[in-house]
């Protein structure tokens, strides 16, 4: 179970398989009309999340995206385009923040900037 909610690295073909599927079901579900036919609407978005779940792991972005599927008219947006768009961004500036090594401690005997001195 712990392998399912991981967070894979954020590769360029992860990138683009993720926008791929998002892209594929936004264009089905507005081809499909605001009315959708019996529960097509619901099993591509049960598909596009988890084969989004599967390609960039699992983010809480995509409970929001995946319930306001279910309201009318609002399924008619490209709502899976937009959340993986938030989620690369998000994951991004995550990976970077982990890669970026620590700043180097201050000298021995030098003033600190943070600190108010009353």
């Amino acid at each position: 179970m712990m392998g399912l909610l991981r967070t894979p690295e954020l590769t360029p073909r992860r990138i683009w398989l993720a926008f791929a599927i998002a892209i594929t079901a936004d264009a089905i579900q507005i081809s499909l009309g605001p009315v959708g036919w019996l529960f097509a609407d619901e099993l591509i978005d049960v598909g596009a999340m988890g084969l989004m779940t599967l390609v960039l792991g699992f983010h809480p972005l995509f409970i929001p995206t995946f319930v306001a599927e279910f309201v009318p008219m609002l399924d008619m947006l490209p709502t899976w385009t937009g959340c993986v768009a938030a989620v690369v961004v998000l994951r991004r500036r995550q990976q970077q923040a982990a890669t970026r090594p620590p700043p180097p401690p201050p000298p021995e005997g030098s003033k600190r900037d943070d600190v108010i001195d009353v």
